[in-house]
């Protein structure tokens, strides 16, 4: 486990930890999947749960953990005739299963993380095969509770190559009633071999209605531009956190008025936006400016490759997007852009350049490839 000093690898900041999230919004397909799958009787030993990053992966494997921890396993009709089978992963919270899942002290799961550094002082970048080598400890072990043991890796895209090697030797063999959930944002990266042995269930993004619902469950107040929030943040909830803690469609609006003044850059604006990336406290800021300016080209290329209108983040957005993308040539350019806008400033903040002045640069880019086309 990872030393009680150190933040959890799998907590996302802001919102409660998926082992106390209470309920999963959004995915009900995907759980009625998953019960398809225990009341036949033919419940596979692996799972690769997929979809973008922040829509309630994690949330998913801890439920179906708690789950199946909690859920008697049907041996037959017995005495009294077959229970009829469940409808819902719901476990009352009050359970003893959900209160040890929730501290961590549940015999029959092994949580797979990224573990401290041999120093201790900070988390590791990879889960190393020590990590792993403890899922053939956890299975050597006698089963208690109701004889099923579950593992979850966390993120499986994490695992380095002998990681990986050591769960896919778990995978070839696991004994019986135990199941093995890995989380995935990038399945393409696993072992094939690995992917072959799971079952993958992917998760959508979520619609405004429930990443709403779920942001309130993580207490975040609702934002006034739900629906811009949710187009921003492609229907994950982790991003949608991470915008609204930094002010996310605010500085998104702040870019599209950049944006709109091409090709007579707002020179003022830029230099604000520009400043507002140094110092410590500009780091978070710099990386969202990137993230948000990433979205910006990726959204000017797809207008003018379609002629359609994008559903709007920030009031007239569509108006500027229209104006500086109206063709699959100008389409063409942003694309060309993208490739290589932000890869050069976080380069650059890599040996560590003047991030301000890696900003600003890039907004004169902007500029000279806005002067450059003909609707300019």
């Amino acid at each position: 486990m990872t030393d009680d000093t150190l933040p959890e690898p799998d907590r996302l900041d802001g919102a409660p930890h998926p082992r106390d999230t209470a309920r999963l919004f959004g995915h009900t397909e995907a759980e009625a999947a998953f019960l398809s799958a225990v009341t036949s009787g033919r419940l596979p030993h692996g799972w690769l749960l997929t979809g973008p990053r922040g829509v309630g992966k994690a949330t998913f494997a801890w439920r179906a953990a708690r789950f199946l921890l909690a859920t008697p396993i049907d041996e037959g009709d017995g005495l009294f005739g077959a229970p009829p089978p469940p409808d819902t992963l719901d476990i009352d919270d009050g359970h003893p299963v959900a209160a040890r899942l929730r501290a961590l002290s549940e015999p029959g799961l092994c949580l797979i993380r990224r573990g401290p550094r041999p120093d201790g002082k900070a988390l590791s970048d990879v889960i190393r095969v020590d990590e792993v080598r403890r899922v053939k400890s956890f299975f050597g072990m006698s089963a208690g509770g109701n004889g099923r043991r579950v593992v979850i890796v966390d993120t499986a895209d994490e695992m380095n190559p002998s990681a990986a090697n050591a769960l896919l030797k778990e995978l070839e063999e696991p004994p019986k009633n135990a199941v093995l959930f890995l989380i995935s944002h990038r399945p393409s990266g696993l072992l094939p071999t690995i992917r072959s042995r799971c079952r993958t269930l992917r998760l959508g993004a979520l619609g405004t209605g429930d990443l709403q619902a779920a942001l309130e469950q993580a207490g975040h107040a609702a934002p006034g531009n739900a629906t811009g929030l949710a187009e921003l943040a492609g229907g994950s909830v982790g991003e949608a956190v991470r915008l609204l803690a930094h002010d996310g469609l605010g500085l998104y609006g702040d870019l599209l008025a950049l944006l709109s003044s091409l090709p007579r850059l707002d020179r003022p604006l830029a230099m604000r936006l520009a400043d507002a990336t140094q110092g410590k406290t500009g780091e978070a800021r710099f990386d969202l400016t990137l993230s948000l300016l990433d979205t910006a080209l990726s959204r000017l290329a797809r207008t003018g490759v379609t002629g359609e209108s994008l559903p709007e983040i920030v009031q007239g957005e569509a108006a500027t997007l229209a104006r500086l993308s109206p063709d699959a040539q100008a389409a063409r350019a942003w694309a060309e852009l993208a490739a290589t806008l932000t890869q050069r400033a976080r380069r650059g903040k890599a040996v560590n350049l003047d991030p301000a002045a890696l900003i600003f640069d890039m907004f004169l880019d902007l500029d000279r490839t806005a002067a450059q086309l003909p609707a300019a």
